[in-house]
């Protein structure tokens, strides 16, 4: 590790393309087989900004991805002002659950699990929408806490993390909140030290603090933003272990995986080339400053960011800035992986 240059991106010589599993149930799960077909196992995670399928079958030590689904379906739009889920987000979420539902139903998927994060937890009609959602499409989805949102994405996404003995840091930026976690990688699977969940994600703190006209404008909403977000993060920082030699740092959200891509000067979004990779820190600030500086117009002509996430993405470059003021790494790894797959380990049988 100590032979890169933080200066240039890599990739890791064979980064792991699918979690590992021994393809047996936890907890003794009965899983209903139809012949000689493959078991097929679907992880759905429903953040507040997306909604994002995944359905995979067992094989060798990991899995096979044999469908997939994401949209951008806004649940928590307006949720920072109302505390209440719109019934135009409801009617987006619902259209896109229908969609995963006839591919669970089409793939013959013989065990899954939905699950919704912030914006269900902190909306008040949060339960009525689960149950709408359950007696429209079937799909039940299990409102799972800060904390197993943690675990998850670090489930996930841990085999991307660079080699090295000291701590590491995880991260993950969403729609309501963002999460970050503390990893002692020494042995198998990665050991829990601490964690934090702030309660800013692109969409919340968009809405509360990201909106300014003109250059003064913009860079006062950037700095309020950056401001929220420290404060947010400031009891974890606190804790977080001092004098790191080489601190490692890894990603996986949207945000980080559009300005990797960005960083690439990508065309069109591309998994095979941003999915473990390895970019300088110093690169990652300075596209941050630059759209931080663009009007949503000139983000909006950027490919790889589009009109769908150039309102968001700012917010999200606020929150990666702030994390990389409180975990100084000169690198930062990006992993386009994360819930979903944690679900898949867990059901497969090789989750913690």
């Amino acid at each position: 590790m100590g032979d890169r240059s933080p200066d240039m991106p890599y990739r890791q010589v064979k980064p792991a393309r699918s979690a590992p599993t021994n393809g047996k149930p936890r907890g003794g799960t009965a899983l209903v087989t139809r012949g000689r077909d493959p078991r097929h196992f679907a992880a759905l995670d429903l953040g507040t900004n997306n909604c994002r399928l995944l359905i995979a079958r067992p094989q060798g030590d990991g899995f096979a991805v044999i469908d997939a689904f994401s949209r951008i379906v806004r649940l928590g739009e307006g949720l920072a002002s109302s505390g209440r889920l719109s019934d135009a987000a409801i009617e987006r979420t619902i259209s896109a659950l229908k969609i995963c539902a006839d591919k669970l139903k089409r793939r013959n998927v013989t065990l899954s699990r939905a699950v919704a994060t912030e914006a269900c937890r902190r909306a008040s009609n949060g339960a009525e929408f689960i149950a709408r959602a359950y007696a429209e499409t079937g799909i039940l989805l299990d409102v799972i806490t800060a904390e197993e949102e943690a675990r998850l994405a670090v489930l996930g996404c841990h085999a991307l993390i660079e080699p090295g003995e000291d701590p590491a840091l995880i991260f993950d930026i969403g729609g309501g909140s963002t999460e970050l976690v503390l990893v002692d990688t020494r042995g198998p699977d990665p050991k829990v030290l601490d964690w934090h969940s702030a309660p800013w994600g692109v969409v919340s703190l968009t809405e509360s603090a990201g909106h300014g006209d003109g250059p003064d404008g913009r860079a006062a909403a950037y700095a309020r933003m950056r401001a929220l977000v420290t404060e947010s993060m400031a009891p974890f920082a606190a804790r977080l272990p001092r004098g790191i030699a080489v601190p490692r740092l890894l990603g996986t959200s949207g945000t980080v995986t559009t300005l990797a891509s960005v960083h690439l000067g990508l065309s069109h979004y591309d998994r095979a080339q941003v999915d473990g990779l390895i970019v300088p820190a110093s690169a990652m600030r300075r596209i941050s400053t630059e759209l931080a500086e663009m009007d949503l117009r000139q983000r909006a002509q950027l490919p790889c960011i589009g009109s769908e996430r150039a309102d968001l993405v700012v917010a999200g470059c606020a929150i990666l800035e702030t994390i990389l003021d409180l975990w100084p790494a000169e690198r930062l790894g990006i992993a386009d992986r994360g819930i979903r797959e944690g679900i898949l380990r867990r059901l497969m049988g090789n989750g913690a």
